[in-house]
């Protein structure tokens, strides 16, 4: 990225004044070697994302931005409805509530040694992931409405899991204001099928060491400890939420004009909260969020069920579950002033600090836990939000390493069978019904997880907990 015309407001801070159409700033945090890995385009649509109606303080990207469909991925942006504030389905995403959650397992690594490889198989075998891939759970037309209705809570209701899980869940496992109604009959055909699947791309389920405690005081809150074992599962909203922000996207295009909306991408197609569309498009985003939470609780319980079998001793207990592709109505202070909000994260995890109270009371003295994916056979982290990080950016940080290269250019590098044996030398176990997939997903198509979440520790965006390092990773 070219540096000239940006103001460095700090080490970890780059700001665009604005200028032109633009109504607000757009800031990017990073430190100087992650900026000039930055493709000038994630500038460019910051600053696009500054120019919508109602955005409030600033347009605002995390250490691991790059390019995305509108928004660039990583960015973060506020609408206020009392000054004509929009909602954008490019502001969230096609994966509607993708996210990580975490199990603990009451495992130490030694308990893996001998059982690496039969776990590795096992979980492959029940999990369904990749391209169309489908779960034994058919849904019908009733039972889809109750499920985009009521979330992880539906599923717990089916025996997908305890009600206690619910408890670690953002906004209880239940998104509430989903309508089902507005989500198209083609989107729930898509979706009938997919409960209980990881689908493809960067979606992944993996167990993972505990391979560094970076503050032992969270990290004792949190109930992690040196060489614990824990499971992590990345995934969203399948093939509905893609299909809500394909469909949203189109019909939000075509009626910006009639809000007298001047879009600077036709990919930010918006509407004002408060129409007609941008309701329906909240109706149906949180339908999708509620299936997102239901699809990582069914996923949750396969896992749950492999262990039993494998190793009966684990208790897998959830830590948390966070999703980073949302539209969610937050209150922040702004300018002395406490303000209802429409908080866009796409490709952004929300970070509460200390106190806040849609942290769960366990949690809640040290902050949320912020759950950091890392590239295919690289660390992963946890963190938590910070009390300074409300401040920054609506308390968001980052949610993974971010690309470093198209999907494209990976597959022209690397051969997936090349990649399964290079991990599998230093003791990581790959399972994916795709070798393209895992040759898209090499570790080295991606920046540096461990730059990134230093930038985002040293900000103040989040803090750094602990390090996670990988022994069975199952792709998509």
């Amino acid at each position: 990225m070219n540096l000239s015309g940006l103001k460095h407001l700090s080490e970890f801070e780059w700001c665009l004044p604005a200028t032109g159409a633009m109504q607000v700033p757009a800031v990017i945090f990073a430190d100087q070697a992650l900026m000039r890995e930055m493709d000038d385009k994630v500038l460019e649509q910051a600053a696009n994302v500054a120019k919508l109606p109602g955005i409030v303080r600033a347009s605002y990207a995390m250490p691991d931005a790059h390019w995305g469909y509108g928004f660039p991925i990583g960015g973060v942006a506020a609408f206020d409805p009392e000054e004509g504030g929009v909602v954008s389905a490019g502001g969230v995403g096609f994966d509607i509530s993708c996210g990580v959650r975490c199990l603990h397992t009451g495992l130490r690594a030694g308990d893996l040694a001998l059982l690496q490889e039969r776990l590795a198989d096992a979980l492959f075998k029940a999990i369904p992931a990749g391209v169309g891939s489908t779960g034994a759970l058919r849904l019908t037309s009733r039972e889809m409405e109750i499920m985009l209705t009521h979330g992880a809570r539906w599923a717990v209701g089916r025996g997908f899991g305890e009600p206690v899980d619910l408890e670690r869940i953002e906004e209880g496992g239940q998104m509430l204001g989903a309508e089902p109604g507005q989500v198209s009959e083609h989107a729930k055909k898509r979706q009938r099928d997919e409960m209980g699947t990881l689908g493809s791309g960067n979606h992944y389920l993996e167990v993972q060491r505990v391979a560094e405690l970076c503050d032992e005081r969270i990290a004792q809150v949190y109930g992690l400890a040196q060489d614990d074992v824990v499971v992590s599962i990345h995934c969203g909203s399948r093939g509905l939420g893609h299909q809500i922000g394909s469909e949203f996207l189109k019909e939000m295009a075509i009626a910006a004009a009639s809000h007298h909306i001047v879009l600077p991408d036709r990919e930010l197609a918006c509407a004002p909260i408060d129409s007609d569309i941008g309701r329906r498009y909240l109706g149906a985003m949180r339908a999708a969020i509620n299936c997102a939470l239901a699809n990582r609780q069914i996923l949750t319980h396969l896992v749950r069920k492999v262990f039993a079998r494998l190793i009966p001793q684990a208790q897998l207990q959830l830590l948390y579950d966070v999703s980073h592709n949302t539209c969610k109505v937050e209150e922040h202070e702004v300018d002395g002033r406490k303000r209802r909000l429409f908080v866009h994260r796409k490709g952004a995890t929300r970070a509460f600090g200390p106190g806040h109270p849609d942290i769960p009371p366990a949690l809640r003295a040290v902050g949320q836990p912020v759950l950091i994916g890392g590239s295919m056979g690289t660390a992963s982290y946890i963190l938590a939000g910070t009390e300074h990080g409300m401040q920054l950016a609506y308390g968001s940080a980052c949610h993974g390493a971010g690309r470093a290269m198209s999907r494209h250019e990976a597959t022209r590098r690397w051969r997936g069978r090349e990649v399964i044996d290079s991990l599998a030398e230093r003791g990581i176990l790959i399972r994916s019904p795709s070798f393209r997939g895992v040759a898209e997903e090499a570790p080295e198509a991606y920046k540096d997880v461990s730059a990134v979440v230093e930038v985002a520790d040293k900000a103040g965006l989040a803090r750094k907990v602990a390090k996670l390092v990988p022994l069975v990773c199952i792709k998509g």
